[in-house]
């Protein structure tokens, strides 16, 4: 097919072929038909010029499903709605905790404990089938950057800090202990053979394979409210603010957007596109 030896350049700065395969099944993913996806990937190849970036690529992409059906462009914008969490690393640990009580975790967020040397602030502590799973996030506001060795190395060693004197703990509603590290990027595979040779469970955008983050959110429907194509940046900055930070939470406490001065019916609207993304 035409352009198929044209090169474009990822976020990482990395000349690789443009893969007209990859977008196909990228719009697919997010629900576009099939008249839909032949139609924005013969509009996108007209528009690709050599070096143009998987950015601009994506934009252009989104832009049309925007105009054809905004819950597709959501869900397309996904992994550039993770990063808008930021830039603190505060919203991503919320959005990992309501993902995993929506899979029947008992959760709780920025928790202190004491180690065995020194007290530990841990992003998420989640318990499930008796097992208290000390959870680290670290989150990244670029596509670009990868979790190298050292944070796993990092992670561990305040892991193994507090596991003696939790497992310890007389009264315990846990029988066991797990250390996690989540990110919203990668991995590098030195900190994948790390981590994975001291028992940390690994989280990130496509790891473990098939069971990653976007597997775990799309198969939850929990997305984020940056996702949204009708809030602004302001209104979505509000809203995480206060620790909302799903969709399905804004469908619920509606009345945000009553103290954000949203007319009643910007406000239906915006709820539609909510229940539409739990729903889809």
């Amino acid at each position: 097919m035409e352009n198929k030896n044209l090169h474009i350049t990822k976020s990482t700065g990395e000349q690789v072929r443009f893969s007209i395969d990859k977008l196909e099944k990228s719009l697919q993913h997010c629900g576009a038909n099939e008249e839909m996806v032949q139609d924005i990937v013969s509009r996108v190849q007209d528009e690709l010029y050599p070096g143009i970036s998987t950015r601009e690529i994506h934009n252009r992409a989104f832009a049309l499903l925007k105009k054809r059906k905004s819950v597709y462009a959501s869900k397309y914008k996904l992994k550039k709605a993770i990063y808008e969490l930021g830039p603190t690393g505060f919203p991503f640990e919320r959005f990992i905790s309501g993902i995993l009580y929506y899979s029947g975790y008992n959760t709780q967020v920025g928790e202190t404990l004491q180690g065995t040397c020194v007290s530990h602030e841990i992003d998420v502590l989640a318990i499930k089938n008796g097992t208290m799973n000390v959870i680290e996030c670290k989150f990244h506001s670029d596509d670009g950057l990868k979790c190298n060795v050292k944070v796993p190395l990092y992670i561990n060693s305040r892991y193994q800090d507090v596991k003696g004197p939790m497992e310890s703990q007389r009264e315990k509603t846990f029988e066991l202990t797990q250390g996690w590290v989540v990110t919203n990027t990668r991995f590098t595979k030195d900190a994948l053979d790390y981590g994975t040779c001291v028992g940390l469970y690994l989280l990130s955008w496509d790891y473990p394979h098939g069971d990653g983050l976007k597997e775990r959110i799309d198969r939850l429907r929990l997305y984020p409210i940056t996702v949204s194509t009708l809030l602004s940046g302001r209104e979505k900055q509000f809203l995480l603010e206060r620790g909302v930070v799903l969709c399905r939470q804004l469908e619920k406490d509606s009345f945000y957007l009553d103290h954000l001065g949203v007319s009643n019916g910007r406000k239906q609207r915006i709820l539609k596109e909510m229940k539409s993304l739990g729903n889809s």
